[in-house]
């Protein structure tokens, strides 16, 4: 998730990395809260500042970042990929996927640490999940800097798939399409304005996984891989 985007994934398997840029001198991590919220809380921000521009279907769990009552950042987690459990021997409630996160530039360093490091205390805390996913996608530059700097596991790419390229360079989600555009069929795009849109190949995104519960570290089907790092 770049900075000013995320988790990115649409529930499909995104979600979602941060790239760290600057920050103000002064820090205002001691007054930084991360609270549990309604999705329509959040929904207006994750549209609007989020790189998709979407918020999930189907939302399994919300919280806002804030700095006094000032939303500053929020996340979601869902369900996830259908198949996406199937890193982990076990049921597809048993993994939970983060699904967007999205923190202001004027927060300072070190809080995509802080407010994973909450979430995952949280979920530890008050569900029975065993593991957390998220994504990271190359396709806008993403290779998963925020899980490294927390430690989580990483397990390789998934399989690429076909994405949307719009004309100008532009290469989105079939989903974000059609969120976009109402509609995600090229030739209606075509026929409605974006003559040059067609499909192009789309990479595998970067997974992550945080183990929830250590005794579940047995069940891992994927072998842990280093980390990629950002193309140059």
């Amino acid at each position: 998730m770049m900075r000013g985007s995320s988790n990115q994934q649409d529930t499909s398997q995104a979600g979602d990395e941060m790239a760290v840029r600057d920050r103000p001198p002064r820090s205002t991590l001691k007054v930084l809260a991360v609270r549990p919220v309604v999705s329509e809380a959040i929904r207006s921000l994750i549209v609007r500042e989020h790189y998709l521009h979407s918020m999930p279907a189907a939302p399994r769990y919300c919280f806002g970042v804030y700095v006094g009552d000032d939303l500053q950042g929020a996340a979601v987690f869902t369900a996830g990929a259908r198949l996406g459990h199937h890193v982990v021997t076990g049921r597809p409630q048993d993994v939970v996927t983060l699904a967007r996160l999205w923190l202001s530039d004027a927060l300072p360093a070190n809080s995509e640490s802080r407010v994973l490091g909450y979430l995952v205390r949280w979920l530890r805390q008050n569900t029975v999940h065993k593991a957390l996913l998220s994504y990271a996608d190359p396709l806008v530059g993403h290779v998963g800097t925020i899980y490294q700097a927390v430690g989580w596991l990483y397990l390789g790419q998934t399989d690429g798939d076909a994405a949307l390229d719009v004309g100008d360079g532009t290469v989105v989600h079939r989903r974000t399409a059609y969120d976009r555009f109402g509609t995600n069929s090229v030739g209606m795009l075509r026929r409605t304005g974006l003559p040059q849109a067609r499909w192009v190949h789309r990479p595998g995104k970067h997974r992550y996984l945080c183990v929830l519960d250590a005794s579940w570290r047995w069940r891992l089907k994927l072998t842990p891989q280093e980390y990629p790092s950002r193309p140059p």
